[in-house]
């Protein structure tokens, strides 16, 4: 990509495409164009068009999509299909439409069946079935990934599919209803250490707001907020699942590597004839994965919280491990940097600041 080149990054406030925008400014790349969800509805079709035909871009990074942890994806599985799948259809083919150079299209590593060998190696897309929690969502990643694949073979697009693992950083989203298991562990050890101490500060619900929510509401919202109450912390599941987890920031890296490959190793991605029979899908991950209980002790431990941690075995554990295979990724020059520790430290730092 050149310095001067129009590079769109499509969902530039989430926790990817933060990290993206931060990336690119650091190598010099000064012609960004961002659209907040206020300026650019992403399911609205003639407005991704309108924008399109304004813009001109040259590349982009599709990084918006709607997300969430198991809870999120089991209560809102209609949202999570629907919406994603409009945001796909309508950024990549106006991105074909207005002759997009390169298009960077973000999935995820829950587009592999529940019961696949680990690690998880590109080919097994579609070879089983898929963990239910999340299924919604994996389908719309799978369909986002099948449209890059149908519009190289058909109009000789150069659009890649990138698998990341379980991303955590700066710009999570600590939302305990929304929010994936690191944030949201990360901001329940912070609010149990505080009611240890008997300080509730800023986290108890205003009184005058509270009468003013109707009634069938109070309930959800005394359920979601009662565990500020309780100087212990308590983890769905049996902490037994394992998981990987990157750092933002290094994957904003491998995101920005993989766009400015010279010409032969990135058509080598999309394959040679674009319709060889594999996906032009790369998976990115770190490598090495921990398990829920032990990514807990590591929270606990940086928050510096000294109660209990319990486990609610009553909760679905979701797939037993998700480990990527990243021979592919380090084959390309790719390598995760950022230990889980640090990562951490500086996600709670960045947190900290935040609410402060």
């Amino acid at each position: 990509m050149d310095k001067n080149a129009k590079i769109y990054v499509a969902g530039h406030r989430g926790l990817v495409g933060s990290a993206l925008i931060k990336k690119l400014e650091e190598k010099g790349y000064n012609n960004l164009v961002k659209r907040s969800h206020a300026e650019l509805d992403l399911t609205d079709d003639r407005a991704v068009a309108n924008f399109f035909k304004a813009e001109k871009p040259d590349y982009v990074f599709l990084a918006a999509a709607k997300v969430g942890g198991i809870y999120a994806n089991n209560t809102y599985p209609a949202e999570f299909i629907r919406d994603n799948l409009a945001i796909q259809n309508n950024v990549i083919h106006h991105a074909y439409l207005n002759n997009v150079k390169r298009l960077l299209f973000l999935g995820s590593s829950c587009i592999y069946p529940k019961n696949a060998p680990q690690p998880l190696k590109e080919e097994y897309l579609l070879t089983g079935p898929l963990e239910e929690t999340n299924r919604p969502y994996a389908l719309a990643k799978i369909a986002g990934i099948e449209m890059c694949w149908s519009y190289n073979r058909q109009y000789r697009t150069q659009y890649l599919a990138v698998m990341p693992t379980n991303l955590y950083g700066p710009d999570d989203n600590y939302d305990l209803n929304n929010s994936h298991v690191l944030p949201a562990l990360i901001r329940k050890f912070h609010l149990a250490k505080l009611a240890g101490k008997g300080d509730l500060s800023g986290i108890s619900i205003d009184e005058k707001l509270y009468g003013q929510i109707p009634e069938p509401m109070r309930k959800n919202l005394l359920e979601s907020c009662s565990f500020k109450l309780s100087p212990e912390v308590t983890i769905w599941g049996t902490g037994m699942p394992r998981r990987e987890f990157m750092y933002s920031e290094d994957m904003a890296d491998a995101c920005v590597h993989l766009m400015n490959l010279e010409g032969t190793s990135y058509q080598q991605l999309l394959g040679a004839e674009r319709n060889n029979g594999i996906a032009p899908v790369v998976n990115v991950g770190v490598g090495s994965d921990v398990t829920i209980k032990e990514l807990a002790e590591i929270i606990k431990d940086i928050v510096g919280f000294n109660g209990n941690i319990n486990f609610d075995t009553t909760k679905h554990d979701g797939t037993s491990r998700k480990l990527m295979c990243i021979d592919k990724m380090e084959a390309l020059g790719i390598k995760s940097k950022t230990l889980i520790k640090s990562g951490i430290a500086e996600t709670y730092k960045k947190y900290l600041s935040k609410i402060n």
